[in-house]
């Protein structure tokens, strides 16, 4: 944040894509102390794999999907469709099926060291 400022600009356009296991991320707020989360741009190129995170909560927000893409959570299918949410818990065996793009919102702030690949 710019001093004086009592907002947050983000470009996302701007910041750099990271491959990650489901394909690309631009993720930001990272190394903002006033903000209690990170928030990511992810590109779900694939299937992803079967992950956890023991203290992370993560909100899915669907930008974009292919027709009969859904989030897997321990092991149950939930459809997804643009401009729906959902909500995963710590501990909550998640993955995404099919081509998607979404914002996703983790608190406490991603950590990558808390990505249990299963």
């Amino acid at each position: 944040m710019t001093a004086g400022q009592p907002y947050i600009f983000v470009d996302f356009q701007q910041l750099p894509k990271i491959a990650c296991h489901c394909g690309e991320a631009r993720r930001a707020l990272l190394d903002e102390a006033s903000v209690p989360y990170s928030l990511h741009v992810t590109l779900i190129k694939q299937d992803t794999v079967v992950h956890h995170h023991k203290v992370t909560t993560e909100t899915y927000f669907i930008l974009e999907c292919e027709e009969g893409a859904y989030l897997e959570l321990d092991g149950q299918p939930v459809a997804v469709r643009p401009h729906s949410a959902v909500v995963i818990s710590p501990g909550t065996k998640h993955r995404a099926v099919g081509t998607m793009k979404v914002a996703i919102i983790a608190t406490p702030k991603f950590d990558p060291t808390d990505e249990f690949l299963e």
